[in-house]
This record gives structure tokens, C-alpha cells and sequence, in this order.
């Protein structure tokens, strides 16, 4: 049985562009695809959760256009209890997404829309919901005020709460000390703790810096080379899952973290929901897409099992 979890991010409309290089500044060039589909780091881990059969809530504004329409769809498809406003007063959230052919490698810009106006006031309005949850989680696409208030929520009331810190920004004083884990990848380590990540050891010098701000775990994601679990009693390396031929990494981290996040809420330790965590995102970066891309749990269980 896997417990609530309650989300609080962001949904918004991918434009992803493929070719062969990024254009330099004033230079036009020809692309080799273009796809419209839905994404948002926060709707895209409660995908992520909710593919993999947790009961997921995701707390989000939303604006009075085609964009919402898609946004209600792929969470009704995918079992995601939305709890979320919309508004006639500005647009639903859209991000541009360049992906280098190559290397799958990607580039992104994000503008939230009216999930830019989520407040303190409304994550007050949701603080019972968030209450009840097993673990809450949250990301750093909405106001950074409202992540922090609904972190206090669920942290008094004894819920484990998640930070994926992304996209990386200064944070307020004492709000890591809210999480029960945080989970950045290396750019987003070196933002938060000044240490450039190039190694493992590098990994955990960071690690330390988030457990001497109050955190109770860093998980910190070294792409190819899996993810650093990092706590004052433990630390080590889970190594990344290989479940065949990279298509796009986009979206690879919120797979991990919807992964890690299910784990956790049905009672796995935390090393074991690293492991998830890893296979979750092994198999999403095989296909295109982020939300589309997300795995379900009979898939990312086959896979575990095949795992030495």
C-alpha cells in the first residue's frame, strides 16, 4: 500500500524543438522535430508517482486555455487528484525546450504563467491536505514563499518532505532545515553549496554542507553515475540503471524523484528508494517526451528485478 503523496508545483506546456546544435544569438537555423506535450517539474513527478500507483495529489494554478485543457487530461489519464485554481486573469505555463540530437542532451526555459501567483494563502487553504499526506514534495518553479510555508506545514505535522531544489536558487534561511531530504543534481549542488561536483567525493563534500544546514539526507543525482545517498549514519552510491538506448534526458530527474517519492511513501527505506528512484528515471530517458516518457510500475518492477 503506498501512502498520499501531495505535490506543489507547476504544470507547463513543452515545446521541445530538436536539431542538430543550439543557434547562436541572431542566427536562424532549420530543426530536425518539434512536439507539444505536457511538463512542469512538479506535474511531471506527480505523473511519475501516480504512474507508478501512488495516491497523488498536486497542489498548482492553472489559467483558462488550451494549455489547462491539456494539463487536466494528462492527469486524469495518468490518476492524478488535481487540487489546483484556474484563473481568467493569466496563462497556463509553458517552457521551450531545445534538445541537441546528439547527445539527447537539453536547454530550457520556463515560463510559469499564473502559477507564478501561488501564494502563503493558498498553500493555508490546502494545509489539512497537506497534513494527511505521507510524504510531501515540492520544487522551486513557484514562488519560493509558498514552498517554504508548505514545507512547515508538513514537516510540524511529521510528513517527510522532499526539495528538488531545480531550477537552482538562493534559499531562505532555514529552509532546509525543513526537509527531510533534498535532491539536486550536480548543477543544481554546486549552486546551492559552492562545490563543483566532478566525483563522488566532491559529491559528498556537498552532501555535507546540506546535512550542516539542517537536512536530513542529500540525494544528490550524478546522471550516468547514478545518485549519492548521503545522511549522518550512511552514505552511498546507487548506480544508475541502464534500461537501454538514450533517447532525451528531459525529465529524467522528475522521474527520479516521483520514483524516490513512491518508494518512500510505501514504507522502502531510504537507499531502497534511490534504487527506484534510479530505474525510474533508467527507463524514462529510452523515450521522448517527460511526462509521456514516465514509466509504470509493472515496468520499473521488471527492471529492478533484472538488476544484479
Amino acid at each position: 500500500m503506498v501512502g498520499k503523496i501531495v505535490i506543489l508545483g507547476v504544470f507547463v506546456a513543452d515545446t521541445t524543438y530538436r536539431a542538430n546544435r543550439a543557434p547562436r544569438m541572431g542566427e536562424t537555423i532549420l530543426g530536425n522535430s518539434f512536439a507539444l506535450g505536457p511538463g512542469g517539474k512538479g506535474s511531471n513527478q506527480a505523473v511519475a508517482a501516480a504512474r507508478l500507483g501512488a495516491d497523488v495529489t498536486f497542489l498548482s494554478k492553472l489559467g483558462r486555455d488550451p494549455f489547462a485543457d491539456m494539463a487536466l487530461k494528462t492527469w486524469a489519464d495518468a490518476g492524478v487528484k488535481p487540487m489546483v485554481t484556474q484563473s481568467n486573469q493569466s496563462y497556463t505555463g509553458a517552457a521551450y525546450i531545445f534538445v541537441e540530437e546528439e547527445t539527447g542532451d537539453n536547454a530550457i526555459i520556463i515560463c510559469p504563467g499564473v502559477a507564478a501567483t501561488i501564494s502563503t494563502a493558498d498553500i493555508d487553504v490546502n494545509a489539512d491536505l497537506i497534513r494527511s499526506a505521507a510524504v510531501f514534495m515540492t520544487q522551486l518553479e513557484q514562488p519560493m514563499d509558498a514552498a517554504v510555508r508548505a514545507l512547515g506545514i508538513a514537516k510540524e505535522a511529521g510528513v517527510k518532505t522532499i526539495l528538488n531544489p531545480a531550477p537552482a536558487s538562493d534559499l531562505p534561511d532555514g529552509m532546509l532545515a525543513l526537509c527531510d531530504y533534498v535532491t539536486p543534481n550536480e548543477t543544481e549542488t554546486e549552486t546551492l553549496t559552492g562545490v563543483a561536483v566532478k566525483s563522488v567525493d566532491d559529491a559528498r563534500s556537498a552532501a555535507e554542507i546540506f546535512l550542516s544546514k539542517g537536512v536530513g539526507a542529500a540525494v544528490i543525482t550524478l546522471g550516468e553515475h547514478g545518485a549519492l545517498f548521503h545522511s549522518a549514519a550512511q552514505s552511498e552510491l546507487v548506480p544508475a540503471v541502464n534500461a537501454g538506448s538514450v533517447v532525451e534526458t528531459t525529465g529524467a530527474g522528475d522521474a527520479f524523484n516521483g520514483g524516490f517519492a513512491t518508494a518512500l511513501a510505501r514504507g522502502d527505506d531510504p537507499i531502497g528508494a534511490v534504487r527506484t528512484g534510479c530505474a525510474t528515471a533508467g527507463l524514462s530517458v529510452t523515450r521522448p517526451g517527460t511526462a509521456s516518457s514516465m514509466p509504470v510500475s509493472g515496468e520499473v518492477k521488471a527492471l529492478m528485478e533484472r538488476i544484479p
